[in-house]
């Protein structure tokens, strides 16, 4: 019994750490403490224009969780949290998680449809949960791009000769973005089903500077159609989405020139007991509240292999980039 409380009681202590980060990060305490390394509860306070009395709190609660250290009187960070919390284009940006885990569509709306078991789609959730979830997304394309796609055999020299590069479930354009920037003699299509994220990421590269080399169309991938096959088709931390794995691969073929290739980064859910257990595979867990709600699940790696070759990709094969991203990818023959 005491092993057990003790562990209910380190779920609370998480929650609390949990609830201290982001308060953090919206009152821009840990923004402050990353410009300025070395700061009492006061000055901080001061700083912000907050209240000294409550700055204190924060501050106690936050060194309490790892996330501030001493430094003399005052506090300063721990070590590499101004990346990992306040750096959105870094590979190791982990910070979009805590706004995210707040948002009413993840555990509120699911405990308020346990009974009914209603479902929705994204057109149907808040442009705060589209602009947490393009945050909590973009570390995978700054891992899948250009580092990760370098290790899909083949693809780096077709990328750097120039080709067509369709980015599927584009959200608001941050994939588009790094392709276009990292790839300046491909043309970029991004597409999704939302109109919104479209919106949004074609201001995104217009005021980028990158619209003549970028194109969007608004469309489920079940249904996609491009006017001329592409080389290479990505799938970011969507591919579980979609309402029919088997028509938007299908789909996807028909779009994949002879020899191009089809890449899909994604959550590599645990297929074991232990996996799920493990920290990477709790926070998984965590992300199917909403995967519910739009009645999908988290699938594994092995589930993307299976696929590719179902549809008549060749040449099938993964890795892992971190415990919570995963590659697979396949070539359509020639």
């Amino acid at each position: 019994m005491p092993e057990q409380a003790g562990q209910l009681l380190g779920h609370v202590a998480g929650y609390i750490a949990h609830r201290t980060i982001e308060l953090g990060l919206r009152a821009g305490l840990i923004e402050q403490l990353a410009r300025e390394p070395s700061r009492t509860s006061e000055q901080l306070a001061d700083d912000l224009d907050l209240d000294a009395f409550y700055v204190g709190v924060w501050c106690r609660a936050a060194f309490s969780a790892g996330i501030l250290e001493r430094a003399g009187e005052g506090y300063r960070l721990a070590d590499h949290l101004d990346t990992l919390l306040l750096d959105g284009d870094s590979p190791a940006y982990v910070g979009g998680m805590f706004p995210l885990m707040l948002q009413p569509e993840l555990f509120d709306r699911f405990a308020a449809s346990l009974h009914s078991g209603e479902r929705l789609w994204w057109d149907e959730t808040s442009p705060e949960w589209i602009a947490r979830v393009s945050a909590s997304g973009r570390p995978f394309y700054a891992r899948l791009i250009p580092d990760g796609l370098a290790r899909v055999p083949g693809l780096s020299a077709q990328l750097e000769a120039g080709c067509t590069v369709v980015d599927t479930a584009c959200g608001t354009g941050a994939g588009v973005r790094r392709l276009a920037e990292h790839h300046p003699r491909c043309e970029i299509i991004g597409v999704d089903g939302d109109a919104h994220s479209i919106e949004q990421a074609q201001r995104m590269a217009e005021a980028a500077g990158l619209a003549d080399r970028t194109r969007f169309l608004v469309s489920p991938l079940e249904e996609l159609t491009l006017e001329e096959q592409a080389s290479v088709v990505i799938n970011n931390i969507s591919m579980h989405e979609c309402r029919d794995m088997d028509r938007a691969t299908a789909a996807i073929r028909e779009a994949v020139a002879p020899g191009g290739w089809f890449v899909i980064s994604d959550f590599p859910f645990p297929e074991t007991d232990a996996g799920l257990r493990s920290v990477p595979g709790r926070i998984m867990a965590g992300i199917q509240y909403f995967e519910a709600q739009i009645d999908d699940q988290l699938q594994p790696r092995s589930v993307y292999d299976a696929l590719l070759e179902r549809h008549g990709f060749v040449d099938v094969d993964g890795f892992e980039l971190t415990p919570v991203h995963a590659v697979t990818s396949g070539r359509a023959p020639d």
